[in-house]
């Protein structure tokens, strides 16, 4: 099978601090992997190496048999949706193609191929109606698939989401996912996530990630199994029920 990304004994220190240890993973060709772990545990640390944004300490990373950084045109990148401006007069349109900005020479023009994967891109969210909408008069949800509308307007082979629902509501959240699944029949596709429903619904691998990584390769997960084979304490629960995160990993 394929592999998208290796690491090996990968660790990442800020100012001192061990943020990432003695990391090792492989995902392949259209794996759908869900990154769990409590808040400060590295998960966007890692997400970060993976995009060649943050520089290991030591140990290696491959993307595509490259460095992250040379690989980089090929990764698409969801980052965690917050709040912004609302009155910023940007449409839905022109927030999606600014997805194609890293390969552009500046001031160049969009091509009409450019923005022709601009509207697919938008189609594939369900948001080609909302084409000349300003941004700032959308929901959450329907932010949030405009964000990764920008994201495929690259034609990443890789995708990567920071939290894509932490903002949303439950249904909305659902229907974000349901895109993910379908989109993940053509990309590999990496999320973190605290909503740990998902996984059971649509990863087809987890992992625990708190400084250490645990790498179970596999979806199926119960209170039981984690804490008494993973040692990855975290409670089960429903969709739409306030969740308690993971508590520590046990020190290796």
């Amino acid at each position: 099978m394929e592999n998208i990304i290796s690491i090996e004994h990968l660790y990442v220190n800020y100012e001192h601090l061990t943020v990432l240890e003695n990391i090792n993973l492989k995902v392949h060709n259209k794996d759908f992997l869900c990154i769990i772990g409590p808040n400060g545990g590295g998960k966007t640390t890692l997400l970060k190496v993976i995009l060649g944004l943050i520089k290991p300490e030591k140990g290696s990373i491959t993307v595509f048999n490259q460095s992250p950084e040379q690989a980089r045109d090929k990764i698409g990148y969801v980052p965690q949706y917050h709040t912004f401006d609302r009155n910023f007069p940007i449409d839905v349109f022109d927030a999606v193609l600014m997805g194609n900005i890293n390969n552009k020479k500046y001031f160049k023009k969009f091509s009409i191929r450019e923005r022709e994967k601009a509207e697919q891109s938008l189609a594939e969210v369900d948001m080609l109606n909302f084409l000349h909408r300003q941004v700032g008069k959308l929901s959450g949800g329907q932010i949030q698939r405009i964000l990764i509308a920008r994201a495929l307007v690259s034609n990443p082979k890789l995708l990567l989401l920071d939290e894509p629902t932490a903002s949303i509501d439950t249904k909305v959240g659902m229907d974000v996912y349901d895109i993910l699944r379908k989109l993940n029949e053509e990309i590999t596709i990496i999320l973190v996530s605290h909503d740990i429903g998902v996984i059971s619904s649509y990863a087809k691998q987890i992992a625990c990630l708190n400084k250490y990584l645990y790498y179970h390769e596999t979806k199926e997960i119960t209170d039981e199994t984690i804490q008494a084979m993973y040692k990855c304490p975290v409670d089960l629960i429903a969709h739409g029920v306030p969740h308690r995160v993971l508590g520590r990993h046990k020190s290796k």
